[in-house]
């Protein structure tokens, strides 16, 4: 199978999946500021309509290229193009993991970091394990709404953002869960802070930013 190189430009690409073809959009950041790096970003559940455009994840895409690191955000399985059916995150973690090999392939020696929105959040924790990445960022994970307990924190620094107004998932029961867990995550309350951040998009971005800042890859040679 023949896969595409990574693109030297920020734009679109098919990628081939184990169910077919995956959606993405890779995103560079300005020469003078790029590391070796690239983070992938998953989206919130498409069964509710989340797809890759969700304003979480783009803003999440800014934050990180304003620290130097490229960016893939992709479609789950039967959003958008990609191909397949949803699958409840079993094959939603299989998809991540595959354009994880790619990148392995397309930007050797770069590190890869994961970071996800809802519903991509528990993607990107059950694909860490597999993907051994540098840094995870999980904002409004979905605890009590997917099965958290069994899956393997990663060994790598994490973060949890987490709104304490969230109408969709219950922000006491994400708290609770990362109180417990080991090695411990950083975790960043937001008051006033509902599950989609509306008016609270450019504090998310700036609240990502300074608590990652510290674990950067190096710059790009």
């Amino acid at each position: 199978m023949t896969f595409p190189a990574f693109p030297q430009a920020s734009g679109a690409l098919l990628l081939p999946g184990p169910v077919g073809a995956i959606e993405l959009a890779c995103a560079l950041p300005d020469v003078d500021i790029a590391r070796s790096g690239v983070a992938i970003i998953a989206h919130p559940n498409p069964v509710q309509g989340g797809t890759m455009h969700n304003k979480v994840v783009t803003i999440l895409e800014r934050a990180l290229l304003d620290l130097g690191i490229a960016t893939v955000r992709f479609n789950f399985r039967g959003t958008g193009q990609s191909e397949g059916v949803h699958d409840n995150g079993v094959g939603e973690t299989d998809d991540l993991v595959a354009i994880a090999e790619w990148l392995r392939e397309a930007r050797p020696g770069d590190t890869r970091w994961l970071a996800g929105f809802s519903f991509g959040s528990y993607v990107a924790l059950r694909a860490a394990p597999r993907i051994h990445p540098a840094q995870v960022i999980l904002v409004a994970p979905p605890v009590g709404r997917f099965e958290f307990a069994p899956i393997e924190p990663p060994a790598c620094p994490w973060l949890i953002v987490q709104g304490e107004e969230d109408e969709v998932v219950d922000p006491n029961a994400v708290f609770e869960w990362a109180a417990g867990l080991q090695p411990p995550p950083t975790v960043i309350r937001m008051p006033e802070t509902g599950h989609f951040f509306h008016r609270r998009l450019m504090d998310l971005r700036g609240a990502v930013k300074n608590a990652v800042g510290g674990n950067l890859p190096p710059l790009r040679a």
